[in-house]
């Protein structure tokens, strides 16, 4: 049987709200993503992570995945690129408070968003403690790019400054999920982020960020992507999604066996 909630009937969707049913929400973006890649490369991911979670997880308790939110906020400077569209934040946040709200308030008590943007970490944060004070329910964000950071960082082929956007990492996911959408003869390392620090992180996967300061203010990009993804490759991109899954799996399992409100 499906496990896509938009498959299900009404009388069925009642029956999951009776066996504490697991929610998973995939959230990307449609964005400029380089020459290489499809602009919804954040949206492709988080769909095939979702399905890919959903999967792993399906055999041993109730889950539901929820189409995915494919469009959001991203900063104005990418317009200079076709192919970006923007939601205002607030008008973002607000879909995704209502989408929850009407979810948890339907009678769910386990949601997970599956973040794969950079730029909605700060929004999606916000909106779960805003569900917390309106449901009384606590909703789960997952990244990704952080639950597969450490397996990716210990076979990357880039160096520091070669996984940020259109990147070695995103380019390899794609070319694991849909090589087709990807044209590895545009593919360059020209936009390699050179500007290293203690407190600004060279790569989405370093975990080393210790302050907000935005990369696309820091050293302009000749192609709308930062990092090297000419080193890319689908075996690479294997790697990340099976650890992300992996990881992912491990603390969903753990999110839905505690019974207790947050």
């Amino acid at each position: 049987m499906s496990f896509l909630f938009r498959d299900q009937s009404s009388p069925h969707l009642g029956e999951y709200l009776k066996k504490r049913t697991l929610l998973i929400l995939p959230i990307g973006t449609t964005e400029e993503h380089g020459p290489h890649l499809p602009v919804d490369t954040d949206a492709r991911i988080a769909e095939a992570y979702g399905t890919r979670l959903a999967t792993a997880l399906v055999p041993e308790m109730p889950v539901l995945l929820l189409d995915t939110i494919r469009y959001g906020y991203s900063l104005k400077i990418m317009r200079q690129w076709p192919g970006t569209i923007i939601i205002r934040s607030r008008v973002f946040m607000d879909m995704v408070f209502d989408l929850c709200r009407s979810l948890l308030d339907m009678g769910f008590e386990k949601l997970a968003i599956l973040d794969c943007h950079g730029g909605h970490g700060g929004p999606l944060n916000t909106v779960s403690r805003e569900l917390c004070d309106a449901t009384d329910k606590a909703v789960a964000i997952i990244n990704p790019f952080v639950m597969a950071k450490d397996e990716f960082n210990a076979v990357r082929k880039s160096p520091a400054g070669g996984a940020l956007h259109g990147c070695e990492f995103e380019t390899s996911l794609v070319l694991h999920i849909s090589p087709e959408v990807v044209d590895m003869s545009k593919a360059t390392d020209v936009d390699h982020f050179l500007y290293h620090s203690d407190f600004v992180a060279g790569d989405n996967c370093m975990g080393k960020q210790r302050v907000t300061w935005s990369s696309w203010y820091i050293q302009p990009t000749k192609t709308g992507a930062y990092g090297d993804p000419t080193v890319a490759t689908a075996e690479m991109g294997k790697l990340i999604m099976d650890a992300a899954v992996a990881n992912g799996a491990r603390f969903l399992r753990e999110y839905c066996s505690n019974g207790g409100q947050q």
